[in-house]
């Protein structure tokens, strides 16, 4: 059911990329960026950990570098029956991490240095296996092709504000200007809530995944409070609403507004006492 949801929202995405092109140049334009959503899929599908890494900086991590995050990582992988993902670091002293990647075979976990400073062994744990439940359920290869979309629509979005700021409405002279601008703010609002109902349920399914791989809901717990503390005071460099879907927190939460209530990720209080019940049905 949640592979046919995805499939579902995904082609909502590419037919609100398709309806931009319809209304800047009529079904000419509507070819247009059907054939843009196919290009971006393809090469989201076979390089979107290529893409998601190379946003944040991300730097890989050898087994000489770091032999007990490495041999961390292992066991967890084997508890989630996944091979081991590659191992990536993103140059930032705010907490936070993702996963990415087509498949399991393709997989990366990009940790930031901050997590790493703030987080004992048992949370570092149960962000990994977050994480690890995310590639296991294929949520980062569906969440990396979300982004991609939503960004080519914002961009697009962007692009056609300042044409009408400047009267350039393009080959379509007839086009219509109220049409235009409800296009410029419905379509990044619409890409944003269709992000928001792909990633808000997984990120429950991973916290409960992830508990159950490192055996361990509460240090998951209490590695999201400390996160959440940390990024509502200081925003990832880099962070961008496309992506932010990709991370264990929500990167731009310490923005505020509008921001917050167009959220890819339920609340972390939901998810802390989530984990609390996990932790004493286990007990």
């Amino acid at each position: 059911m949640n592979r046919i949801k995805s499939v579902m929202l995904l082609t909502l995405l590419s037919l609100l990329l398709m309806a931009i092109g319809g209304v800047f140049g009529g079904r000419q334009g509507a070819l247009i960026m059907l054939l843009v959503s196919f290009v971006i899929n393809f090469i989201s599908y076979w390089n979107s950990d290529k893409i998601a890494l190379a946003s944040y900086r991300a730097q890989p991590i050898s087994p000489e570098q770091a032999p007990e995050l490495h041999k961390l990582v292992k066991q967890l992988a084997d508890n989630a029956g996944i091979a081991t993902p590659r191992l990536y670091l993103i140059p930032t002293d705010v907490p936070n991490a993702f996963a990415t990647g087509r498949d399991d075979k393709h997989a990366a976990v990009a940790v930031t240095e901050g997590l790493l400073r703030i987080l004992n062994r048992d949370e570092v744990a149960g962000v990994i296996s977050h994480e690890l439940s995310h590639i296991k359920h294929r949520d980062t290869l569906v969440m990396t092709l979300a982004a991609s979309l939503a960004s080519a629509i914002s961009y697009i979005a962007n692009i056609a504000q300042w044409g009408l700021i400047f009267g350039h409405r393009g080959d379509d002279r007839e086009g219509n200007p109220l049409a235009l601008l409800l296009t410029i703010i419905v379509a990044p609002i619409a890409a944003t809530l269709i992000q928001l109902a792909l990633s808000r349920s997984r990120e429950f399914m991973a916290d409960a995944s992830g508990a159950a791989i490192s055996g361990k809901p509460l240090a998951l717990a209490s590695a999201l409070q400390k996160l959440d503390d940390y990024a509502h005071n200081r925003v990832l460099p880099g962070a961008k609403p496309e992506t932010e879907g990709l991370f264990i927190i929500n990167p731009l939460c310490g923005k505020g507004g509008l921001q917050n209530m167009f959220s890819t990720h339920p609340s972390t209080e939901e998810r802390i006492e989530k984990l609390r019940e996990i932790a004493a049905n286990m007990n």
